[in-house]
């Protein structure tokens, strides 16, 4: 099983029908980037569980519902009355988005902690959940904790600068995961930020060198690039109609851990071990299900159905 800790969250999407210079409706979606990756999960057909504070509200109502329809686990959810953390969406010409949170005294922050169950194999965290606090706390102590019983971490920092009052101090913070890291994921524009502006690619050699066994940058429709102590591959995007980008991150890592699911791989050690064409197999599964997730609104993954595995 694999335990997914974070923030699950409503998503206000403008109408696309909405004309330049003109407030338009906003539908809500359910979403958050590791709320994303369990429903990507469960859809894909591997057993996870959500490790998360949800809302008694009705978007709260809803949240639960659709990680029960997606087939995830939720035994690690925690309910309460704090309302459901919200985050306005504007979209680009292109389909990509920019987000503006509302979090103060939202569900998400207030996370306690949970023993994983037994049969975990792996803990993934990221986005909000690293941030807020004190929650972010809950889940830097239980990071440092499961890597040191020997389970596989897998982090996406995801990074929401505009609710970062330090930088430099989530800087040093993120550095102080890393050795505790066996997978990280990162787009590149989150990696400039965390690199304050160096060069994208150098930053990741030098992540991958303090712990993780590999380090995946995510390009938007360049593709994926893994960054190995072996040197680094790369493979394309899949060229799709973009309906948005929301989500698409979020499914790769999840295709990632259900890629390395599906063949053993779960632990530091069978990362470093696995050889180009098998890395090529991996990212070639994450840029399919990325695909398919930016070509329909929303953060909506595929299911397992709709992807082929190698």
């Amino acid at each position: 099983m694999i335990v997914i800790g974070g923030e699950a969250l409503v998503d206000l999407v403008p109408d696309p029908a909405t004309g330049e210079g003109e407030l338009g409706p906003l539908h809500p979606l359910l979403g958050g980037g590791p709320y994303n990756v369990a429903i990507a999960l469960g859809r894909l057909g591997v057993p996870a569980a959500f490790y998360a504070r949800v809302s008694t509200d009705q978007f709260g109502d809803k949240l639960v519902e659709r990680l029960r329809s997606s087939g995830v686990d939720l035994g690690l959810v925690q309910r309460g009355p704090e309302p459901t953390t919200l985050a306005v969406v504007g979209l680009a010409a292109d389909g990509s988005a920019r987000y503006s949170f509302h979090t103060e005294g939202t569900a998400t922050r207030y996370v306690t902690e949970q023993e994983l169950p037994e049969e975990a194999t792996a803990l993934c965290l990221g986005t909000l959940g690293m941030v807020l606090e004190p929650g972010a706390s809950v889940y830097e102590k239980a990071l440092f904790r499961e890597a040191e019983r020997g389970r596989f971490v897998a982090l996406d920092p995801n990074v929401r600068a505009d609710l970062i009052a330090d930088p430099d101090a989530y800087r040093a913070r993120f550095r102080s995961w890393l050795p505790s890291v066996g997978l990280l994921k990162v787009s590149d524009d989150d990696a400039e930020w965390l690199a304050d502006g160096g060069d994208v690619l150098e930053a990741a050699r030098d992540w991958q060198r303090q712990g993780p066994a590999a380090v995946v940058l995510t390009r938007g429709a360049d593709g994926l690039t893994a960054v190995t102590a072996d040197g680094e591959v790369t493979v394309p995007g899949e060229r799709v109609e973009v309906a948005d980008t929301i989500g698409a991150g979020d499914t790769v890592q999840a295709a990632l851990l259900a890629w390395l699911h599906r063949h053993d791989a779960l632990s530091a050690a069978a990362v470093r071990g696995l050889d180009r064409a098998r890395w090529e197999q991996a990212l070639r599964f994450a840029a399919a299900a990325a695909a398919v997730t930016v070509s329909r609104p929303g953060a909506e993954p595929p299911w397992a159905g709709e992807l082929s595995v190698e």
